[in-house]
């Protein structure tokens, strides 16, 4: 009843009036600083004094001639034509992403991102988590704290005090971002000092406590309409780029982790286009279909009521759900319960992996799950990763539950002398690991609190590195070309507060990108990503329905082997398909939920028996109905003509008949197909 948008707060006209001012004093400091300066910051070496001839290089070897602080990327999009100007977004100048609209400082690599770039999305979505910041200032007279683009969307926060975001508040939230994105509202980035932004950004401060994090000189801080917002950027060149947003969720969270004040978070999507948009909803309906926690839980009317967790997302129930293959519980949260087919699943990607490892010269070993703090603290995690640790109380002392391997498998090494004969040495461990993750963040098998991963460790020498670096590349070829999946490969280079000397990280980045040319496939940089002791090489699969998921990494480390004084050996982690469950639910959704595999199922003894299995309820009972077995396998029907002559008659999930065939003959053919590691074994049975 009545409109449920509060009391809408207006902008600072001093404070816009302020950024203006600052804003014309740089440019015109940009036009008069003298050549080579360095001022302003810019993404592209010495400076040229304004309307110096530059070239203009662009993908493909094409060139084009521009001007020094007068010439943009817009303009050069505009001048290739064919679109390009409508559609791109940011551009990346001698390596540095930016905007648009920003000019040219020098000679130029230029490239152009659209919406389907990753480099595009991300722009695009942090420019739309601009407009829904500005958009909640005004409508629910909230403080913008902060704003940030996902993988799949953007979310803002916002402090309203004890008030909260209502859910029947979303749609007029989501029109009146609309609004304000129809009236074109610019981007305007200014880089400024921190003194300069302090007085600027005084009235919020949430941005203030960000800015004091800021170790630079300067900083940057966009204007969008009323808005003024601390980011990094780049952003788009305005709000009319900007065709449909969907607002999605809002829920609560906290400024600066457990203990911080009470915020508001709104999670939305955008798209260029209405169309786009559209799609978006239909792939997200699908992928709610292929959800692997609705394949994987088990029906009520199988289950008889067994409670579930773990968010399951309301949909409409399809033959290929509710297989009972595992189910979460709230007195465990985030732990899964593998049921007697699921437990299945998991041994035979398990032993899948066993076999790789022994084929490769890998050694299994079993590690303790218990470990004194102490081990994490040499180790370097205990500094960066003591939060995600659980610890156990124990007497005389606190003990912690193991949430990797990689300082075990040094203790491993270390625990006897070792000689340059027994290098490379690779341990491969399937051990029980346990990491203290939000329960926000808990998501089926993706995203759990205990779990065990196809882990294991290479002690070789610096000569053997090269070798040892492309046998695993070739590793996740292998592995991933049985499970039907594509993948990607990024080489992640040290982030802030790494630990070590930069040249030994040079080292380590240069190895790792001679071994990506070398393997062949395209690969990209994802500066400032690797972890804090070393670069690594993250390796991402593609789902059913285009989405990509992180699930192994290659692991160059050179601090471990100097912390636990390791000799002959240089150390290394290799991730082939990430944790067994993640990456199981990922083929589940990718499958629809019934693995390519599925005919395979479970081993048969000999005998029609055996083979009833495989037909569900219906077959055990010489049922010879049309329809698939209610847990999506494959039909095998035995009825009493196929008992009499030891056949059995089977068929497809698509209802493709196979016809009757001899039992042995189904066994055998079986048999092949899973020892062959065939991906489409249905279609080739």
């Amino acid at each position: 009843p009545g409109d449920p948008r509060p009391q809408v707060s207006g902008p600072d006209p001093e404070r816009l009036r302020l950024f203006q001012r600052l804003r014309a004093a740089a440019a015109a400091a940009e036009r008069w600083d003298g050549p080579g300066d360095g001022a302003g910051g810019g993404a592209g070496g010495g400076r040229l004094p304004p309307g110096t001839p530059i070239r203009i290089a662009l993908p493909g070897g094409r060139r084009l001639p521009g001007r020094a602080l007068q010439t943009t990327p817009f303009q050069v999009a505009t001048e290739l034509g064919a679109g390009l100007a409508e559609a791109a977004l940011v551009a990346r100048v001698n390596g540095t992403l930016q905007d648009l609209d920003r000019p040219l400082e020098c000679d130029t690599d230029l490239e152009l991102f659209d919406f389907s770039t990753p480099e595009g999305r991300e722009a695009f979505w942090r420019s739309s988590a601009c407009v829904l910041g500005a958009v909640a200032e005004q409508f629910f007279g909230a403080t913008l704290c902060s704003t940030r683009a996902t993988e799949d969307g953007f979310f803002c926060d916002v402090h309203m005090g004890s008030r909260t975001v209502q859910s029947v508040e979303l749609p007029a939230l989501e029109e009146a971002c609309a609004t304000f994105a129809r009236a074109r509202h610019r981007f305007e980035r200014l880089e400024a000092t921190r003194q300069q932004l302090a007085e600027l950004l005084q009235h919020n401060r949430f941005q203030l406590e960000q800015l004091e994090e800021v170790t630079s000189p300067t900083a940057t801080v966009y204007r969008c309409g009323p808005l003024l917002q601390l980011c990094r950027g780049p952003l788009l060149r305005h709000t009319g780029l900007i065709g449909a947003l969907r607002v999605l969720t809002s829920s609560a969270a906290l400024w600066g982790g457990a203990g911080g004040r009470s915020l508001q978070r709104v999670a939305a999507v955008a798209f260029p286009s209405a169309q786009e948009l559209e799609q978006w909803e239909r792939a997200q309906d699908e992928a709610a279909q292929r959800d692997h926690r609705r394949i994987g839980k088990v029906s009520p009317a199988r289950g008889r009521g067994v409670p579930h967790s773990h968010g399951d997302p309301p949909v409409t129930p399809s033959p290929l759900q509710d297989q009972e293959l595992f189910f979460f519980h709230k007195f465990s949260p985030g732990s899964c319960f593998f049921l007697p087919r699921g437990a299945h699943v998991y041994n035979t990607l398990v032993e899948f992996i066993r076999s790789e490892y022994r084929a490769r010269g890998f050694s299994e070993v079993v590690t303790p799950n218990l470990f004194s703090p102490q081990l994490w603290e040499l180790s370097g995690h205990w500094q960066h990763y003591s939060p995600h640790i659980f610890s156990v109380p124990a007497t005389p002392e606190t003990l912690s539950l193991k949430p990797m391997n990689c300082p075990a498998h040094c203790l491993m090494f270390a625990h006897r002398p070792r000689s340059w004969r027994e290098l490379p040495l690779r341990l491969a461990d399937f051990g029980v690991l346990h990491r203290n993750e939000p329960p926000g963040t808990l998501t089926g098998l993706t995203r759990v609190r205990r779990f065990q991963q196809d882990d294991a460790h290479i002690f070789c020498t610096l000569e053997q590195l090269e070798s040892e670096i492309d046998s695993s590349l070739d590793f996740i070829r292998t592995v991933y070309a049985v499970l039907g999946f594509s993948f990607r490969l990024a080489l992640a280079t040290r982030p802030d507060g790494f630990l070590g000397d930069p040249e030994t990280w040079d080292r380590a980045e240069q190895q790792l990108e001679r071994s990506l040319q070398n393997f062949g496939q395209p690969w990209e940089l994802s500066p400032g990503d690797g972890a804090f002791y070393g670069p690594k090489i993250d390796i991402q699969i593609r789902d059913a329905l285009g989405r990509q998921h992180q699930c192994g990494t290659i692991q160059l480390d050179f601090q471990m082997p100097e912390r636990f004084e390791l000799e002959y050996a240089r150390y290394w982690e290799r991730g082939r398909i990430g944790a067994g469950g993640q990456n199981w639910g990922i083929s589940l959704r990718d499958c629809s939920g019934t693995p390519p595999q599925t005919l395979l199922g479970p081993p048969c003894p000999p005998g029609v028996g055996g083979l009833l299995r495989l037909g569900g309820a219906g077959a055990g009972r010489g049922a010879r109905g049309p329809r698939a077995a209610a847990d999506g396998r494959a039909p095998a029907v035995v009825g009493r003509r196929e008992r009499e002559r030891g056949t059995v008659s089977v068929r497809t999930r698509e209802n493709r008949q196979l016809g009757e065939l001899e039992l042995p003959r189904v066994l055998r053919r079986l048999r092949e197909l899973r020892d062959g590691r065939v991906p489409d074994a249905e279609r080739r049975f």
